[in-house]
């Protein structure tokens, strides 16, 4: 072969290198133009779902994991700042025991969490409520903006008692998405090692569900739980006192302590636990109140699994229905939440539901000051492990000098090739309620206050690639190591809501 085409093949074969480089190069360039693209959230308005900048907390008494939100502006930083030094967290609480933390050392600041997002999708496929949805920014167009889609164009959104109303129906979330919704009041799993120190919601700690007037009894051989043995017909109950543990106020560990106490009530509780009955006769139950009414879901041991509504003395059986006699050589999982007007009870495999009605007064007259209750009952020979409370989120408007947009009474009505946004992290948020000046569009288009246009939608959360890593050593600039645990899907609108569609 001589020389000459020896070059020409060098320079065909670096032509075509090229080549593959600029194709490579274009078609991720529209790849990330039209399809995916990542981002990085700047701040905690759409916690706990997605992370902005935060420390990584752990309780010093019972060990419980949280976050706490990083706020540049609180330590003299720009805006969008993650120092790579660490820094002092302020004063926060545990969200199970409710010790209050005073800062004793300096902590990494975690970046916020890395998401890829849907592009273009909206163009295809209509938006759902509960997407987690990118968006322009309508006062300044050049920044994106992160929140949970709530209302869709041609709807009337109302926020009523801290629930979504669309139409003047309440708005169910998506079992996935409410699974994400919920938040810890209690887990009985994590107690404190120093229980006599009076910083637990400025009291020593005790146990909070009050088993000095009750037949019940802790189990000091099974990590707190609790025992019970009585006769099959003698009910006993086991309630939680609010006033020894966390309240059912909408707080937010993510948040500053300062606003706790005037938080509003949040009466969409949950509460969920392992259950091993010793006998063949006796029954477990879970109440739930709401406003002035009492919710109960029991078993009995029998066969039967029952929903009933007390009112006063009156006892109404809402749905029941048969099933196997439990095992009694096994521990089976029970859990019963009232969230969204519906009332959600499992035992094991076995579920029943009852939907109370999307109406706001389906609940009965709304006593929002009516702090709620929840309790087990039970009788026979029982062993409880595993008790955690939980409370829904509570769309609120602490902190704000007016009642924001489509707040109770103050509808807020879409129109065409419109959308309301509202924030998971509901007291941190500036959304749609809050948006105070008119949209800007080209041509000196003006959209109305409150609203995302159609055009500014850009797609939709999907992963989180990359949560607030690990910093090999605590001055390391970057967060090199990955939280491989926090990668997840973000879950997002579904066609189902918690009832099965038959049932709906």
């Amino acid at each position: 072969m001589s020389r000459g085409s020896g070059h020409k093949k060098l320079a065909a074969e670096v032509a075509n290198t090229f080549e593959w480089l600029i194709t490579a190069f274009i078609l991720a360039f529209v790849f990330r133009a039209f399809v995916m693209e990542a981002y990085r959230i700047p701040t905690g308005s759409m916690a706990d779902t997605l992370m902005g900048a935060h420390f990584r907390l752990s309780c010093p008494q019972c060990g419980y994991g949280f976050e706490y939100g990083f706020i540049p502006d609180e330590y003299g930083f720009a805006q969008d700042t993650v120092p790579f030094r660490p820094v002092m967290p302020v004063k926060t609480r545990c969200p199970s025991c409710g010790h209050y933390l005073a800062p004793d050392r300096a902590l990494s600041v975690s970046n916020g969490d890395r998401i890829l997002v849907l592009k273009c999708i909206y163009q295809f496929f209509e938006p759902k409520r509960w997407d987690v949805v990118v968006f322009k920014d309508p006062i300044d167009p050049t920044i994106n903006y992160i929140k949970r889609l709530i209302g869709k164009p041609n709807e009337t959104v109302e926020i009523i008692d801290g629930d979504i109303y669309i139409d003047g129906l309440i708005a169910r979330k998506p079992p996935r998405v409410q699974s994400e919704h919920w938040m810890p009041v209690y887990n009985n799993d994590y107690q404190p090692v120093r229980p006599n120190e009076p910083t637990f919601n400025y009291h020593a700690w005790s146990q909070p569900f009050d088993v000095k007037h009750s037949q019940w009894k802790t189990d000091k051989s099974n990590g707190g739980g609790f025992l019970l043995e009585s006769k099959p017909d003698q009910l006993q109950s086991l309630m939680y006192d609010c006033s020894v543990g966390n309240n059912f106020r909408a707080t937010y560990a993510y948040n500053n302590v300062a606003s706790y106490r005037s938080m509003p009530h949040c009466s969409d509780l949950m509460m969920r636990f392992y259950v091993r009955p010793s006998r063949p006769e006796g029954t477990i139950g879970i109440s739930l109140s709401k406003y002035q009414t009492t919710y109960k879901a029991w078993v009995d041991f029998s066969g039967r699994m029952v929903i009933a509504k007390v009112s006063g003395s009156d006892e109404q059986i809402l749905a029941d229905k048969s099933i196997s006699s439990p095992d009694i050589s096994k521990s089976v999982i029970m859990e019963f939440a009232n969230v969204d007007h519906q009332l959600v009870f499992r035992f094991g495999k076995e579920r029943l539901y009852f939907d109370i009605g999307r109406s706001p007064d389906a609940a009965g007259p709304r006593k929002v000051n009516v702090e709620p209750q929840a309790g087990i009952f039970g009788s026979g020979k029982l062993a409880v492990s595993h008790v955690s409370l939980f409370r829904d989120i509570h769309y609120t408007k602490i902190g704000r000098s007016n009642s924001g947009r489509a707040s109770e009474g103050n509808p807020f009505s879409l129109k065409k090739d419109e959308f309301f946004v509202l924030g998971d992290n509901s007291p941190n948020s500036a959304d749609s309620r809050w948006w105070s000046r008119k949209g800007r569009g080209n041509n000196n288009i003006t959209y109305p206050e409150g609203i995302v246009p159609r055009e500014y939608m850009v797609g939709k959360a999907l992963f989180v690639y990359w949560p607030g890593g690990f910093k090999p050593f605590a001055n390391s600039r970057f967060a090199l190591i990955p939280n491989i645990g926090r990668m997840r899907l973000i879950y997002n609108g579904s066609d189902s809501t918690i009832l099965p569609e038959d049932e709906q």
